[in-house]
């Protein structure tokens, strides 16, 4: 089974997702599964039919976060160190082709928001530059074709 890297604040909140899934969502999921039980011919009933896959995809859900949780590996500042990039790594690249320098933080694919510089550790990039050295040159292969990144910081 593959790692799932979350910061203490993720592990907290997917618990507290689960709960809320468990407890809450399950308990409107069965009120409308009733509701819908009500209505008599369960054969022609789209509102069972709905509320049965909406209690499936919840299910599903919970089984997710419930694995995410039993596999969870916790990044904490104190296993991390600015001699190799890890995840929960800070790195700043300089980016060959267009000639500047780019900062993201390295996460786990459940933490990761590329938007806001956050990137999974399974994404191209990601992947290329975990375990890396300051400076190393990558080249990670993008829709665009190869792009060249050398490693220029590490911070935690």
């Amino acid at each position: 089974m593959e790692e799932i890297f979350l910061t203490p604040e993720g592990l907290e909140d997917t618990k507290k997702e689960l709960e809320r899934l468990k407890t809450v969502e399950r308990i409107q999921v069965a009120k409308m599964i009733g509701e819908a039980k009500s209505y008599g011919d369960l054969s022609e009933n789209s509102e069972y039919d709905a509320a049965k896959t909406k209690e499936a995809q919840l299910e599903l859900k919970i089984l997710e976060l419930e694995n995410r949780i039993k596999n969870a590996k916790i990044i904490s500042k104190e296993s991390l160190n600015t001699k190799v990039v890890g995840v929960g790594s800070k790195v700043t690249l300089y980016d060959e082709e267009f000639d500047e320098e780019v900062q993201y933080t390295l996460m786990g694919a459940t933490d990761s928001d590329p938007l806001n510089g956050i990137i999974s550790n399974s994404s191209p990039l990601g992947a290329a530059i975990l375990g890396q050295k300051v400076g190393s040159t990558v080249v990670v292969d993008t829709p665009a074709g190869e792009t060249k990144y050398k490693i220029v910081k590490i911070e935690l």
